[in-house]
């Protein structure tokens, strides 16, 4: 009995011991990590102007993409750090961010801000220094330069341009009888002219005639939408699809709504739309609205960390500043560095030309889904949705944009939640 108890008390001693041993070269491991110089991952984004409640949100998921990595012991066992200025919502601002972080601050690693109008005037700076870049929402970006380190965090698939309006035009082209004619209006910007080529492609493919087709000076060169709105009334046109981004998106809603607009489907391409801040503003008046969106809080969309990551961004957002829910873009900031992270743990390197193979190569699981790459850096599979937005009373508040109550999925057919309300006046009565 002593024998054995003399026994358990050494081998106490002894776990004891190993124990210690462990946790101190635990602590030295650890601390040698905190020694070491951190990553730096450079970017510019929109925090204030126009497109800031986007890029805010985004920039949110970012950070907690960094603190969750950092509090598993970051990357190749170095903390990572963030290093960003704000755009202003101007691509001249663009390039010389780029720049001073390359330059100046020597990121290690780049990706770009948020919107296909602030990321292409990075590219060429980009270019320059050969350095690898993953964008966020940079629609068809990589057409023009074919830069083989270029990689889009944006579920268009192959179809980049035509990818916005697909939908809609399949959509419509299902009802009886069919449509027959289309008007077509843009920013004159660079997201609005891609998505409007696309939106073209898709009109010819239906066989629609074009019956207005104009672009118009993006805000704030343009303030006024009514004369806009006026003129393709005039057309009668049996479809309206806009091409625009968030200030220019809520000028034409409101614009449509003033005059009267009422042809059998309208929509498109309304950038901001996806955000509760112009939820808010517009409410009722998006009802019938058919509309592309990249992602909806429904069962189907729920992966791996999904509902935890939106758990802690809508947690810190208040505190942020930012938008409640990160729907739009929260999640797929976070998402832009999981697999920047996933990409150099695979390379076992954050040298730009390994981490790119490894991109080109992985196939990415994050909390909005599998990412595989393709051509162009493009994604390989597209999926976008197609919405119709419905039922939304004049009193809308956060707990109607929290569900999907408000909004009905009607492309792609596999993802659907219900059947489009047709033709517009019946569901924006």
């Amino acid at each position: 009995m002593m024998q054995s108890l003399k026994s358990r008390a050494l081998a106490g001693v002894a776990g004891a011991s190993l124990a210690l041993v462990a946790g101190a070269l635990f602590a030295v491991t650890g601390a040698q990590a905190q020694d070491k110089k951190p990553i730096v991952i450079g970017f510019s984004q929109s925090l204030t102007g126009a497109l800031s409640p986007n890029g805010k949100q985004a920039l949110l998921g970012m950070e907690i993409w960094k603190d969750q990595t950092n509090k598993a012991g970051g990357l190749l066992g170095r903390q990572v750090e963030l290093k960003y200025y704000d755009d202003k919502s101007e691509p001249s601002e663009v390039p010389g961010i780029y720049t001073k972080l390359l330059d100046v601050d020597k990121a290690d690693l780049v990706v770009s801000g948020y919107a296909t109008n602030e990321i292409a005037p990075a590219m060429p700076v980009v270019i320059r220094k050969g350095k690898t870049f993953i964008s966020l929402f940079g629609l068809d970006v990589n057409d023009k330069f074919k830069y083989p380190k270029y990689f889009s965090i944006l579920p268009t698939g192959p179809d980049t341009k035509g990818s916005f309006t697909k939908g809609f035009f399949e959509v419509a082209m299902a009802q009886n009888p069919k449509p027959k004619t289309v008007a077509l209006t843009m920013a004159d910007a660079e997201f609005s002219q891609n998505a409007c080529e696309g939106a073209r492609a898709n009109a010819k493919k239906a066989g629609l005639k074009v019956v207005y087709d104009k672009a118009y000076p993006p805000p704030p060169k343009t303030t006024d939408f009514a004369p806009i709105v006026r003129a393709i009334k005039a057309e009668n046109p049996d479809l309206v699809v806009v091409c625009a981004y968030p200030l220019d998106s809520v000028g034409m809603v409101l614009a449509a709504n003033e005059i009267g607009l009422n042809p059998k489907m309208f929509g498109g391409a309304l950038v901001g739309l996806q955000a509760t801040f112009f939820k808010d503003k517009l409410k009722g008046k998006m009802n019938g609205i058919v509309n592309y969106e990249t992602w909806v809080p429904d069962e189907k969309q729920m992966y791996k960390g999904t509902k935890d990551f939106f758990v802690e961004y809508q947690s810190r957002a208040k505190a942020a500043g930012v938008d409640p829910l990160g729907y739009y873009l929260g999640g797929w900031g976070y998402a832009q560095l999981q697999v920047l992270g996933d990409a150099i743990k695979s390379a076992k390197s954050i040298e730009d030309d390994k981490v790119a193979a490894a991109l080109k190569k992985d196939k990415f699981e994050t909390v909005m889904g599998p990412i595989k790459f393709g051509a162009k850096g493009e994604w390989a599979e597209g999926r976008m949705f197609t919405v119709q937005y419905h039922d939304i009373p004049a009193d809308a508040g956060l707990e109607t944009w929290r569900g999907m109550s408000y909004q009905t999925v009607l492309e792609p057919n596999n993802l659907e939640t219900g059947k489009v309300i047709y033709p517009y006046e019946k569901a924006h009565k």
